[in-house]
């Protein structure tokens, strides 16, 4: 993530290759996919994970120029299934909206390439991607039954009783981040560690398996990115997937053992309501309880991790709001809101169309694939103005950061409340944020976070 403002150089380079009439199509593609076709060089701008290494100069002029010239356009990029690339705010609402005629399960959520969806098909006894029983690959009823038998605990009322645990870990980590004394990588000496502890003791997991927690977090999501590769994951092309399935399977080594001794000793922990959850009288099935356990471990570190280092980045070139936020602390949700929008940490998930369907006034055939662009619609210019601006001041801020309707994040309040509270003690401790050198985001196209933010601070 470079300045605010996106490279023009990309753009003009594509749209040259556009206006000559090919836009790096196929000759044999027919009038309808040449009407709707992205230029391939755009096209690969959002698809492929290093893309998302340089997203200043690559993916938000792709999404830019998208908005405005092809709101729902197909990507055809080698090694991958056809794509609609959906980047308009209002066509990403629709898409959410509708879980009947675009659904979650039918095909594989998270974007892989078509070799890595053939080796997770490989682990499945029906030859599908469901490869996890999460919620991001459910569909209603299934998803609907599931998410109801945990979501009483993530409600703010619920969630607020925490504040008082968290704020001990929110102090105990700025001490440690102080103990730097004015230097420090913000990405891997500070921003990695907070979230996740604070999940493990939500969790009421000891804070002495965080490094495995940690790395298995990396794993999964830096599956893409080769500097994240496992040393027991070949190269090859379902490198990715391959890995997924690796750290998942070592996710569910470790949390196995938890199940039956919350279920026999329930505690006051997020570990033992999703071990004791029940649908229809009956305890979820040890395949969803893991998936649950996952899907908040990773995701619920991942995300808020890559906005506590995007909150630094900002308030590094904005150090005027930056003072403003230490003067008045009642700012400090508006800092997270908008943190969440500009720093978008998810970038997609994927749908299917179920029946043959209409977006934009483009048509969509049953079966085919869509993605939900979150930079993209966090950055539409008919919702956000000036929207790679960070803005302290930003209103209505109603943004895609946690997703919408069925499929919003279950976690996103325990988010918001963790991260407030870090930034109250943040505010109070440090006066100045500048950037030493160039952040450097992992090379993901699903959930980022940051290899590196390099920072010197001023203590107040």
């Amino acid at each position: 993530m470079g300045d605010d403002t996106p490279s023009d150089t990309f753009l003009a380079s594509a749209e040259s290759r556009y206006a000559d009439g090919t836009g790096g199509r196929m000759s044999s593609a027919t009038s309808e996919q040449q009407s709707t076709r992205i230029p391939d060089e755009i096209a690969r701008a959002v698809v492929l994970p290093e893309s998302y290494g340089d997203e200043t100069n690559i993916t938000y002029p792709a999404f830019a120029w998208l908005r405005e010239n092809m709101p729902v356009g197909q990507a055809f990029v080698d090694g991958y299934d056809p794509l609609w690339l959906i980047t308009k705010f209002d066509d990403i609402m629709t898409v959410e909206k509708n879980h009947s005629l675009f659904n979650a399960g039918m095909n594989n959520p998270i974007l892989n390439t078509q070799a890595g969806d053939a080796f997770l098909r490989s682990l499945t006894p029906d030859g599908s991607t469901r490869y996890l029983d999460a919620l991001p690959f459910l569909d209603p009823p299934e998803h609907t039954q599931v998410k109801a038998a945990t979501s009483n605990w993530f409600v703010p009322k619920n969630v607020a009783k925490y504040t008082e645990r968290i704020r001990a870990i929110a102090r105990e980590d700025v001490e440690k981040l102080l103990n730097y004394d004015g230097e420090c990588d913000w990405a891997t000496d500070f921003a990695l560690y907070y979230p996740l502890r604070v999940i493990l003791g939500l969790f009421g997991i000891s804070q002495e398996d965080l490094p495995l927690m940690l790395q298995l977090t990396q794993d999964f999501f830096g599956a893409n990115d080769p500097d994240e590769k496992r040393d027991d994951v070949d190269v090859s092309p379902e490198t990715a997937a391959r890995q997924f399935q690796a750290a998942f399977a070592d996710f569910f080594a470790y949390f196995d053992r938890f199940t039956e001794d919350r279920r026999a000793n329930p505690r006051d922990d997020l570990m033992s309501v999703i071990a004791n959850a029940k649908v229809g009288g009956e305890f979820l099935p040890q395949a969803t309880v893991n998936g649950s356990y996952l899907q908040v471990a990773t995701a619920g570190h991942d995300t808020t991790s890559s906005t506590i280092s995007g909150v630094a980045i900002a308030m590094a070139r904005h150090p005027e709001q930056w003072q403003r936020v230490r003067a008045d602390h009642s700012l400090i949700p508006k800092l997270v809101n908008e943190a969440v929008r500009w720093t978008s940490p998810v970038k997609h998930f994927m749908r299917s169309a179920s029946e043959d369907t209409e977006l934009h006034g483009v048509r969509i055939r049953k079966g085919e694939r869509v993605m939900l662009n979150y930079p993209s619609g966090n950055r539409d210019e008919d919702y956000f103005t000036d929207a790679d601006v960070f803005d302290l001041d930003r209103s209505p801020n109603k943004h895609l950061g946690f997703g919408f309707g069925g499929h919003m994040c279950i976690g996103q309040h325990i988010a918001r409340l963790e991260m407030e509270i870090l930034f109250e003690e943040l505010a109070s401790k440090i006066e100045k944020i500048e950037l030493t050198g160039e952040p450097k985001p992992i090379k993901t196209n699903f959930v980022s976070s940051f290899k590196s933010v390099p920072v010197k601070f001023t203590k107040a």
